[in-house]
């Protein structure tokens, strides 16, 4: 059984995502989420020892819903190269095009706002960003080990043109709203991985 006090954590983490996701971690005052979590001061600092802390809860939790929805069906994938697929095809048609927050791009939109303003806190993000392109090289490296693609090509190179392709179409998306930008991304990096085998 889950304690009342997890519970109320969990109370914080899930309003002040939802909070941070649409009106940013700047906007969003204290007041706010006593008003969403009905929680005195008292209860919510009996949590957590300011905004900052409460922001590295919800990043852990944005990244834990991220996870689930972008690495669905990708560890029982052997071949490297369909895994990549299948994490950008994720990523673009189900957690972008799912909403899974409502905000949009969760964290695309923190290290915009973040840049600049508090810069542990982007650079907290920025490393996961660094980590996602890292897999990708990994992955790629894989494939190579494996014989699926050309040897010599530069995954460093290829693995940050992926990632950057699909943090420009969540960019594009935030503004646009068309679901054709994230199906064409999908398909075009598709296209562009085949290209890549031997």
């Amino acid at each position: 059984m889950v304690s009342k006090g997890i519970r109320t954590r969990q109370l914080i983490i899930d309003k002040s995502l939802q909070l941070f996701s649409v009106k940013g971690y700047h906007n969003t005052s204290i007041n706010n989420i006593l008003e969403a979590t009905s929680l005195t001061k008292g209860g919510l600092y009996g949590h957590f020892s300011s905004k900052e802390a409460i922001w590295y809860a919800v990043y852990d939790e944005a990244v834990k819903r991220w996870h689930a929805v972008v690495f669905k069906g990708v560890s029982a994938i052997d071949d490297p190269l369909l895994r990549i697929t299948r994490v950008i095809e994720n990523d673009l048609m189900h957690y972008l095009g799912g909403h899974t927050f409502d905000g949009g791009c969760y964290f695309l939109n923190s290290l915009v706002e973040l840049s600049g303003q508090s810069p542990e806190m982007s650079r907290h993000m920025l490393r996961g960003f660094i980590r996602f392109s890292k897999l990708f090289q990994l992955w790629l490296e894989e494939a190579e080990t494996k014989k699926l693609i050309s040897p010599g090509l530069n995954y460093r190179e290829i693995a940050n043109f992926i990632f950057i392709s699909v943090n420009g179409a969540a960019a594009l998306y935030a503004v646009v709203k068309d679901d054709t930008i994230l199906q064409q991304t999908s398909s075009q990096l598709n296209h562009y991985l085949h290209q890549l085998k031997r």
